[in-house]
């Protein structure tokens, strides 16, 4: 059946995550997944980042930067990447999950102008991740949560899309400093496998970078609160 499998791919017209997803679920089904990897990924609560990535983190200071798992949960972040994501860490049920956050809670719906594009996104992530990761009881419980709670969700997770995450350009509305229109690179970490690195950054020069700059001020001085023309 190996043989066969890239011969498929190719006549269905297959992009590159949907292969990978393709065979991901092959090697689930014939066992060999095991061969290649452990039937559990350390969790949340499991893993914590050693000290020289978070200076690595730390040292990013232009544009918010931390890492997740395939889970969408965020493991480590720098001080502009909390700013950013200010509304997600504003209520502890999101758990500080990006999927959860998209799909259950309201606030997102202004984060994301284009929400149901970012909801789309974060779907796709989590099917990718169940199909390269199926023994994972923690995703099962997020999907189990999901798919109790968002009917958009349902919809959306039985399209069976996949993706992978890896740059492109997004929209942004940040409750302190408005509109932000962001670049953004998702860099597979070689140390931690299943780990993804994401850094946002602003074209130089626009009113996005201008943007993250007063938004770092205000996280640098939280006492402050930074104003912007809504416009």
């Amino acid at each position: 059946m190996q043989g066969g499998r890239p011969a498929l791919a190719r006549a269905l017209h297959l992009d590159g995550a949907e292969r990978v997803h393709l065979l991901n679920l092959a090697q689930t089904a014939d066992g060999t997944d095991t061969l290649t990897r452990p039937r559990r990924r350390r969790t949340k609560d499991q893993w914590r980042p050693h000290r020289s990535l978070q200076w690595t983190l730390d040292a990013i200071t232009a544009g918010p930067a931390f890492v997740r798992n395939g889970r969408m949960d965020i493991l480590a972040a720098n001080q502009l990447a909390r700013a950013f994501y200010a509304g997600l860490y504003a209520t502890p049920g999101n758990q500080a999950n990006l999927a959860r956050f998209n799909l259950l809670d309201p606030a997102s719906r202004r984060f994301y102008p284009d929400w149901e594009q970012a909801a789309d996104i974060a779907v796709a992530i989590l099917r990718t991740e169940a199909g390269r990761n199926p023994h994972d009881k923690d995703l099962h419980d997020l999907v189990g949560e999901l798919s109790t709670r968002s009917d958009e969700f349902r919809t959306r997770w039985g399209a069976h899309n996949v993706r992978h995450h890896g740059t492109g350009t997004k929209r942004f509305h940040h409750q302190a400093v408005g509109d932000l229109t962001l670049a953004y690179e998702g860099l597979e970490m070689a140390a931690e496998p299943g780990l993804t690195l994401t850094i946002y950054t602003a074209e130089p020069g626009s009113p996005s970078e201008e943007g993250l700059r007063l938004l770092a001020s205000w996280a640098a001085t939280p006492q402050t609160s930074p104003t912007h023309s809504s416009g």
